[in-house]
C-alpha cells in the first residue's frame, strides 16, 4: 500500500520560536532539558521550567503572573530517582519510583490535584516530564558512530524486546515507509537545524534557560493568547531538539497550533496544526483530524484530545501540543 501526503502537508522549516509579544497578551513558557552527566547508561539529570508572563496592553514592563521550576533525577527505564521543585510542593514526593509511561499522567493528577485545578506552570511541566523523557536518548544519535548506534540498539532489544510500532500513529500507519515488514520502526527519522528558541532583542521572550554544552535534549514550549474582536486568539509553539558536537541544535518534532476559541464558555471556533518539522514523511497526516476539536471545550482538551484524536488519527506529540491548550482559559482570565 502506497500512502501520499498532500504537498501543501510537508513540513515547512523551523518557525520563529520567539516572535515580538503583542501588547495586552498571556505569554507561557517552559522547557524541560536533559542531560547524561554521567553517560548514557547512567541516569539522566532533568531541569524544567515554566512561566506565565502578562504584557500590559501600554508596552510597559512585563509582569510575571506565576513561574515554577523542578529538578529531578530520571533512570534508564525513565523511572523518577529523586524530584524538587520550586516552589517547594510536598506532593511530588509521591512521584519518585513511577516511571513514564501510559499512567504515568494519572499518577500527576493524583499526587498534586490543586496544580491540576490551577492549572500552573508546574502542571504542564509534570505532565510533559514522561513525553520529554520518551524521546530524550534520541540525542545521542548525534554524539556517537554508527556503530556505537547499532550496537547500543541490539543491546536496547535483548532488555526490553522488539516493539511493534505500526498503529499507534500516523507516522507509523499501516503502510508508512517508516515501518519495516514485522512493525518496527526504521530508524530514529529526520532532523532539521534550527537557530536558538529565544529572542536577543527580547529579554523578556523566555524563562531563564539553561545552555548545556554535552549531549542534551530540550522539549521546548510557548502559547501566546490574546483577546481580538471578542474572540481569543491563540498561537502556540512546540519543539523538540537536541545539541550537537559543533554547538548547534537538530529539532526531530515542531508544531504551531493556531486557534481561536469563545472567552466564555472557551469552546473552540477554529484550530489548525502546521507541521514545521517532523521525522517521518506520513507524520503530518495528523493535522488533517484536528479540525474535529473546533465546538470542544479547551479546558477539557487534557482528556478529549486522545480520544478524538486516537491511533493513526493523531501523532502523540501533536497530540499533547493541543493537549496543553487546556489551561488557556485559565490564562485569558488575565486579559479580562
Amino acid at each position: 500500500m502506497t500512502i501520499t501526503v498532500p504537498v501543501d502537508l510537508f513540513p515547512k522549516g523551523p518557525a520563529v520560536a520567539a516572535p515580538t509579544r503583542r501588547p495586552g497578551s498571556v505569554r507561557r513558557t517552559s522547557t524541560i532539558d536533559s542531560v547524561w552527566p554521567d553517560g548514557m547508561e547512567a541516569n539522566r539529570s532533568v531541569v524544567g521550567r515554566s512561566r506565565d508572563l502578562l504584557t500590559p496592553v501600554d508596552g510597559s514592563e512585563p509582569i510575571v503572573l506565576a513561574e515554577d521550576a523542578l529538578t529531578a533525577t530520571v533512570g534508564m527505564d525513565r523511572g523518577i530517582v529523586a524530584m524538587q521543585t520550586q516552589p517547594p510542593r510536598a506532593g511530588v514526593q509521591v512521584l519518585v519510583g513511577a516511571q513514564g509511561g501510559s499512567n504515568s499522567r494519572s499518577r500527576v493528577i493524583a499526587a498534586v490535584p490543586e496544580e491540576v485545578e490551577a492549572g500552573t506552570p508546574l502542571y504542564l511541566l509534570l505532565d510533559d516530564l514522561s513525553g520529554a523523557t520518551l524521546v530524550g536518548s534520541v540525542a545521542f544519535r548525534f554524539w556517537e558512530s554508527q556503530e556505537a548506534q547499532d550496537e547500543r540498539m541490539r543491546q536496547m532489544k535483548k532488555m526490553v524486546g522488539v516493539r511493534v510500532m505500526e498503529g499507534i500513529c500516523a507516522g507509523f500507519q499501516p503502510g508508512s515507509t517508516a515501518l519495516n515488514a514485522d512493525g518496527t520502526n526504521k530508524s530514529m527519522g529526520d532532523t532539521k537545524p534550527v537557530l536558538p528558541i529565544d529572542n536577543v532583542e527580547d529579554p523578556w521572550a523566555w524563562h531563564e534557560l539553561t545552555d548545556p554544552q554535552e549531549a542534551s535534549h530540550r522539549r521546548s514550549r510557548r502559547i501566546d493568547l490574546w483577546l481580538e474582536d471578542g474572540v481569543v486568539h491563540i498561537e502556540t509553539f512546540f519543539q523538540d531538539s537536541y545539541t550537537t558536537p559543533d554547538g548547534h541544535r537538530e529539532a526531530v518534532h515542531e508544531y504551531v497550533v493556531s486557534a481561536t476559541a469563545d472567552p466564555v464558555t472557551g469552546e473552540v471556533l477554529s484550530i489548525g496544526a502546521d507541521p514545521r518539522v517532523l521525522p517521518h514523511y506520513e507524520c503530518p497526516l495528523a493535522t488533517l483530524a484536528v479540525s474535529r476539536m473546533v465546538g470542544q471545550p479547551l479546558r477539557e482538551f487534557r482528556s478529549t484530545v486522545n480520544q478524538m484524536l486516537p491511533g493513526i488519527d493523531g501523532c502523540t506529540h501533536m497530540n499533547d501540543t493541543l493537549r496543553s491548550l487546556a489551561e488557556v482559559p485559565v490564562l485569558v482570565a488575565h486579559l479580562v
